[in-house]
């Protein structure tokens, strides 16, 4: 008659290393250890990955959607110096509320996203850009009228920046 124990007696060669045991590595130690090693390294790798994910960069980099509130506030401030063109308010808002979305799937947390548009550096960024463009097409601060022909030319060429304007 057979008997069966939960612990087998060991036997000298297998304290030994004499022979191999095998285990659920494979037949050897060696493979073991190898084993817990490319283990290790898989964690390693799955737990730094979250980092490298985390390194993006700032919104003010990310073009799609600083391009586009560049356009919105040029279209803005447009419409607050010509009294006969207004601004498309509501467009810009579902524009924005978009540009958000995209953000957060972009990995940006709502607080990023604040941060960005509430910074005064990043005002500060538009405001010159802004300035430039428009002190480039001929717009003067002294002469209201020159947003009014800037802000027609944009609505008649349908671009990026009269898309968001509309003539009174």
């Amino acid at each position: 008659m057979m008997r069966f124990f939960a612990y087998q007696p060991m036997t000298q060669d297998v304290l030994l290393n004499s022979t191999p045991a095998p285990d659920r590595f494979g037949l050897s130690k060696t493979k073991g250890f190898v084993m817990s090693g490319v283990k290790l390294l898989i964690a390693l790798s799955v737990l730094t990955f979250p980092a490298a994910v985390e390194a993006k960069p700032p919104l003010r980099e990310v073009k799609e959607i600083d391009e586009e509130l560049y356009y919105i506030a040029i279209a803005n401030e447009i419409s607050e110096f010509c009294p006969s063109i207004s601004g498309r308010r509501l467009k810009a808002i579902g524009v924005m509320w978009g540009l958000k979305s995209k953000a957060n799937k972009l990995g940006y947390s709502d607080g990023e996203i604040r941060a960005y548009v509430e910074s005064d550096a990043e005002k500060d960024r538009m405001r010159a850009k802004g300035e430039a463009y428009l002190a480039a097409n001929g717009v003067s601060y002294d002469n209201p009228n020159s947003f009014c022909t800037l802000g027609q030319a944009e609505i008649e060429r349908n671009s990026a920046i009269g898309v968001y304007l509309r003539a009174n």
